[in-house]
């Protein structure tokens, strides 16, 4: 599972990376966190709101903070 974090590195973006490392580990999963900042690279995946999460090619929130019990019901579907 590749779970993708887009935003420029600002306290909501930590905020949202901390969120997905809690649920995985509520959950006892594993999965690849990549940090994807570079704002052209953000726009190429189809956000154009940060914070972002993309999970496996999908996108599951942007331009908010989903919270970890959000987080581990897009990770259990």
């Amino acid at each position: 599972m590749l779970i993708q974090v887009l935003g420029p590195g600002c306290k909501n973006c930590k905020t949202v990376e901390a969120n997905v490392r809690e649920a995985l580990q509520a959950l006892d999963m594993e999965a690849n966190v990549e940090k994807v900042t570079d704002f052209s690279d953000i726009i190429n995946l189809g956000v154009m709101k940060t914070p972002g999460l993309i999970i496996d090619g999908e996108i599951k929130a942007s331009g908010r903070i989903p919270s970890t019990e959000e987080i581990k019901g897009f990770l259990i579907k």
